[in-house]
């Protein structure tokens, strides 16, 4: 297992990935450092299909509730089937300092298969955000530094991963997003992701991870109360990917 199961964001997804300088509902799986930096308290759902297999769909759903300057966030997540599951439950708390917010989360992690019974664990992970200059965004985040194995009874450990990047916004329409991820079992990757807004509530969005050489697209509408979002990506002989999220906003702030 890699992270791959672990749910995003339709948003997230459509900008390739490169999502740890952001601060939204989603960052209580993407950096909970920028959780405190969501605009208003809200949930959210989402529903990945991947490669047209339903023994591949996550299925995930987070909340927020924001204050002036933190916010504490839970997430909760399902992939797979009866044959083979993984599911995850996560309480989150970010606060902002100055010109950082920092956070950390705590993680109920289950995976199930059959014929070889069902390993629990706990994961703890923490990131942040700075805002550099108001156009300038840093954000890192590490998941599972503990080293956490999938059980008690396990020799494996589950994945140990560090991301680091920067976020360019020279206005309210355009971000450019470059994120570097490395799994400590893994070779690096580079990601980059592009998001415009075209028209008022319209967004466009694209995303490249390098090594991979996959590609990402999406789009999201956005409402004073409501959010939708949807990415996809194609594999050359498995076919595609689809994303769907919607975020509804409550306590206007």
């Amino acid at each position: 297992m890699g992270t791959e199961t672990l749910p995003r964001g339709a948003r997230s997804i459509g900008l390739g990935n490169a999502h740890v300088t952001m601060g939204d509902v989603w960052s209580i799986f993407n950096n909970v450092g920028g959780l405190s930096r969501a605009k208003n308290s809200q949930v959210t759902f989402s529903y990945d299909h991947r490669l047209q297999l339903d023994e591949l769909t996550t299925l995930a759903a987070a909340a927020v509730i924001k204050s002036n300057q933190s916010a504490i966030g839970i997430g909760v997540s399902s992939f797979g089937s009866e044959y083979f599951s993984q599911n995850q439950i996560g309480l989150g708390f970010s606060n902002q300092m100055g010109i950082a917010s920092l956070g950390l989360k705590i993680n109920y992690f289950q995976t199930s298969m059959e014929g070889f019974g069902t390993g629990r664990s706990a994961i703890i992970e923490f990131g942040g955000i700075a805002e550099l200059t108001p156009q300038l965004f840093f954000g890192a985040h590490i998941y599972n530094p503990t080293r956490a194995k999938y059980g008690k009874n396990s020799h494996d450990y589950l994945p140990t991963v560090v991301k680091a990047g920067v976020s360019f916004r020279p206005s309210e329409k355009v971000m450019l997003n470059v994120e570097a991820e490395k799994d400590i079992l893994l070779d690096p990757l580079l990601k980059i992701g592009l998001e415009y807004n075209i028209l008022n509530k319209v967004w466009a969005r694209s995303g490249l991870i390098t090594f991979t050489n996959h590609l990402f697209f999406g789009f999201g509408f956005q409402s004073r109360k409501f959010h939708f979002d949807y990415a996809t990506t194609q594999h050359p002989q498995l076919g595609y990917t689809h994303h769907f999220s919607c975020n509804f906003l409550f306590g206007q702030r």
